[in-house]
């Protein structure tokens, strides 16, 4: 109701403009009462803050391709260079209701592999026969963090979540070693790294089974197409949460992360698809 009576005492200049300023008063009011009545879901902390690990299991491809498709190569990194599939990988994560039904929502975790391979064989050639030593230092990096505003639908046990926000992403690779092939030595030294920001969309749920126990489900997309670095992200989790405590609690999920970046050069493109899928586990501090 203050919202209708303070459009009566609006300042403006022509009748046109106090029209708009009336429906802009208008439609505020109508978003703002209904959620004046309604109360913050036992869901939600005021604040939190999680700092975890992600104990993920992956599968890299990096691959290159000349435009007009004349010529495409790739390798995997664990089954071609041997790297570990498994690993840890530090993940942070903070959210903060502004009201009853809104707020701001952040993410960030890296993704980091190394390791080095030596082959040594025989391969015979139209009848001949050569000698091939091969080293490589192979090297990962991929990062990726996040910023959204979100929206919450329901006050009870149950709320649904849509986001709408930003995200920056960055990968980059290298490639050392030398090849010899009959006792003559090729050096090679290949690196590319770029990052970009990109549009976030993101969906949630939460359920209370009891002050202490509860349940959600997260999930997001990211869709860049323009620029030299193009790429989807896509991620999904379903946790549960343990609120021992007031001011601490504990969360352990299963997610899934879907990574497929492509990044184009002068005269060659090169991509990246990540697959990572595994446990992560959470320590929240609660306010």
């Amino acid at each position: 109701m203050r919202l209708h009576l303070l459009a009566a005492y609006l300042p403006c200049s022509s009748r046109r403009a106090g029209h708009v300023w009336l429906a802009a008063v208008l439609v505020l009011s109508s978003v703002w009462l209904p959620m004046a009545h309604a109360q913050q879901s036992p869901t939600l902390d005021r604040l939190d803050i999680g700092i975890g690990a992600y104990y993920a299991t992956s599968d890299t491809t990096v691959g290159a391709s000349i435009p007009e498709g004349f010529a495409a190569a790739s390798i995997n990194l664990e089954n071609d260079l041997g790297l570990d599939n498994r690993g840890l990988s530090a993940r942070i994560r903070a959210d903060v209701l502004i009201g009853d039904h809104q707020g701001l929502s952040f993410d960030y975790y890296r993704y980091n592999r190394n390791n080095a391979q030596t082959w040594q064989r025989a391969v015979d050639w139209q009848g001949v026969v050569h000698d091939i030593h091969a080293k490589l230092d192979g090297k990962l990096a991929f990062a990726f963090g996040s910023v959204a505003w979100r929206w919450w639908f329901g006050s009870g046990d149950n709320v649904i979540g849509l986001g709408l926000g930003a995200s920056h992403y960055r990968a980059s690779a290298s490639f050392v070693g030398n090849l010899q092939v009959d006792g003559k030595v090729h050096d090679f030294d290949e690196r590319t790294g770029a990052g970009a920001w990109a549009p976030l969309l993101q969906v949630g749920w939460r359920h209370m089974f009891s002050p202490q126990w509860r349940m959600y489900f997260s999930g997001a997309g990211v869709f860049k197409n323009g620029g030299k670095l193009q790429g989807h992200i896509y991620n999904a989790s379903l946790g549960v949460e343990w609120l021992p405590m007031r001011r601490l609690g504990f969360a352990v999920e299963y997610g899934i992360n879907s990574i497929h970046i492509k990044q184009s050069h002068e005269h060659y493109r090169d991509s990246l698809d990540l697959e990572l899928n595994g446990p992560s586990a959470f320590v929240y501090l609660r306010f």
